[in-house]
């Protein structure tokens, strides 16, 4: 005896599957008339007294039959982060960075790094950043936070380049400034992905007024300054981007 249960159905049509020992035949059709017709024809051309047991099509079967399809096609196409949570790698990656570049925005010894420290601040338009990072997760939403970390991000690019062509109009090195404009510009665009996918509106910045540079003395005094602030939001940062990685559901990387 022979036991056959292949089947399918394919545009309302049924395929029902005959075998006789080692012969086996296949006859399409929408009735059982179809596949009679098909088997007395085959059953002609065998040997007499030969048995067989027919299955016809199921829906059972063509309901496993699609439910393995459905499992070979998501397996083969694995599922992806979400754009959030694969921006947050560009992110620590940029301040990590950042960070390391920070301290080399200047070019001053030991000797000059102190001279020049102790005078008062006066790029007024240089991100003031609050003095705990938990200040931040207290008082803003999730949405507000992206946009303030945008503004942030931002203002400090405006200042690198703005840092970078007084460097330059003074033929100073600016290498290390050229870099950190670059990572800046790249965490301004993964916190402006960030606000876009959770529909927020991306705020609308326009560079500042800086002040006047009349020698090398002022560039070094602004790049000192630039520096440190720079490095003080590079580590900002780290904390408040767990607790955003968090929030998103995503895993620390």
């Amino acid at each position: 005896m022979c036991n056959v249960a292949d089947s399918d159905v394919i545009t309302a049509h049924h395929q029902y599957t005959y075998c006789n020992g080692g012969s086996t035949l296949t006859v399409w059709g929408q009735n059982d008339d179809v596949f009679r017709a098909g088997v007395s024809q085959h059953q002609a051309s065998l040997p007499p007294g030969t048995q067989c047991v027919i299955h016809k099509s199921t829906s059972c079967l063509f309901h496993l039959l699609l439910l393995t399809e459905l499992l070979v096609h998501s397996s083969s196409h694995p599922v992806h982060s979400s754009p959030t949570c694969r921006d947050f790698i560009s992110m620590n990656h940029q301040i990590h960075s950042l960070a390391n570049l920070s301290k080399k925005l200047h070019d001053l010894s030991d000797d000059e790094l102190k001279r020049i420290a102790p005078l008062e601040n006066r790029l007024e338009s240089l991100p003031k950043l609050p003095h705990s990072a938990n200040l931040c997760f207290m008082s803003l939403q999730v949405d507000e936070l992206y946009s303030q970390l945008y503004v942030y991000s931002e203002s400090f690019r405006f200042h690198v380049d703005w840092l970078k062509t007084a460097k330059e109009n003074d033929s100073l090195p600016f290498e290390a400034v050229e870099g950190a404009s670059r990572h800046l510009r790249h965490l301004s665009d993964d916190f402006r992905r960030s606000l876009q996918h959770i529909n927020q509106e991306v705020p609308q910045l326009t560079a500042p007024c800086f002040p006047a540079v009349q020698n090398t003395f002022d560039v070094n005094r602004f790049a000192v300054e630039i520096s440190e602030r720079l490095h003080v939001f590079c580590h900002f940062l780290k904390p408040v981007l767990r607790y955003l990685q968090i929030q998103s559901n995503c895993k620390k990387h």
